[in-house]
């Protein structure tokens, strides 16, 4: 079984998304797990529109990268640009890809409702849903 990481800057949101979709998707193929250069708390919104797409990460945490610095990962997925910038070289011989998203948190900011807010999340969780399901 592959063991495969997602890392953004936050751990906040792309990547606990991928995550989900990881574990969802993969199931019996691939360990899947998700950190961030700079953690933050899991992004509410996030949460939200992944239980609505049947996909449960309420009980997720913002993890910091160097929680896997004795793992062995087949492939570490950035993605944020940022993180690729800062993708820590102690991954070893894993491979490494990069497939940047839009940050929903950032698309929302200008939103003027809830629900405007909530469809920029709602795209970025589908196309997370796509990569992910294509990537092994």
């Amino acid at each position: 079984m592959k063991r495969v990481l997602f890392l953004c800057t936050g751990n906040s949101c792309r990547s606990q998304m991928a995550e989900g979709w990881g574990k969802a998707l993969l199931a019996g193929r691939a360990e899947v797990f998700s950190a961030g250069t700079k953690p933050g708390a899991v992004d509410p919104r996030a949460v939200k529109v992944m239980a609505e797409a049947g996909v449960d990460i309420s009980g997720h945490r913002s993890k910091h990268v160097s929680e896997f610095k004795d793992v062995t990962f087949d492939l570490v997925v950035t993605v944020c640009d940022k993180a690729r910038e800062s993708c820590p070289a102690w991954f070893g011989k894993a491979e490494k890809i990069h497939k940047s998203f839009e940050d929903p948190p950032l698309l929302a900011k200008g939103a003027k409702t809830e629900e405007e807010a909530l469809g920029h999340y709602r795209r970025v969780r589908d196309e997370i849903k796509e990569f992910v399901g294509g990537l092994l």
